[in-house]
């Protein structure tokens, strides 16, 4: 799990924006850094542009514009996050889109943000992600997961790596699908929290993700499946 990390006016959050509108850039430069913990070290206005300064500048957070003239900010993110695997990236875009946020969330976005949000409710954003949370906005995850489990004909057949899991580690994927902690799930499974987290732990290499918002994706596949055979239903 990430450990939560402290910045300060001395060791800023250093904050990288992509977005084709310069307008957009400038806005966001000058309302992060107005704040002392926060620092913008750059900028791009394309995918290709943000890819090459990006690693070069190492940031602790990227603000990305989903929408590109030459991508999109989810690719963007896969690859940077690739190069720098403790970068947190916060997703900006104007559209509500479902097929997009799941898209994120796979691609290893710490938050999905809505270019409406208040200012201040950005830079809270910002500072929630650097400091290894998640900043997903729970209505618009919910209604997602709400979505996959109702049409499971619509989403993509069974991955592969939840072959892999034990019955265990899918019994454990399905509770993590339906939001419930460490300790619930512990109590639910008779099994200590130690225990539950270490189980997690595996299965989370075992799916190839780093995430539990990424998992709880994955664990709607499993609905199908599993619905009949929930632990303590």
């Amino acid at each position: 799990m990430t450990e939560t990390r402290t910045f300060t006016a001395q060791d800023p959050i250093r904050v990288f924006l992509l977005d084709d509108h310069e307008v957009v850039r400038r806005g966001l430069a000058d309302l992060l850094d107005a704040e002392p913990d926060i620092s913008v070290v750059g900028d791009a206005d394309t995918a290709a542009h943000a890819l090459v300064r990006g690693p070069a500048l190492r940031p602790h957070v990227a603000v990305l514009d989903v929408r590109l003239p030459d991508g999109d900010g989810i690719s963007v993110c896969r690859e940077l996050r690739n190069r720098m695997p403790e970068l947190a990236c916060l997703m900006l875009t104007s559209f509500d889109d479902e097929d997009a946020l799941l898209d994120a969330i796979m691609a290893g976005a710490s938050g999905y943000v809505l270019k409406q949000i208040k200012g201040s409710d950005l830079v809270s954003a910002v500072r929630t992600v650097a400091s290894g949370q998640s900043m997903l906005d729970p209505e618009t995850t919910a209604r997602l997961m709400r979505s996959l489990r109702a049409d499971p004909e619509e989403t993509p057949s069974l991955p592969p790596e939840l072959a892999s899991l034990s019955p265990r580690e899918r019994d454990i994927l399905a509770l993590i699908g339906d939001g419930l902690t460490n300790r619930e799930i512990g109590r639910r499974l008779y099994l200590s929290e130690k225990t539950v987290k270490n189980h997690i732990s595996r299965l989370l290499a075992k799916l190839g993700v780093q995430r539990r918002v990424q998992a709880a994706v994955l664990a709607s596949h499993l609905e199908p499946q599993g619905a009949q055979q929930r632990p303590g239903r």
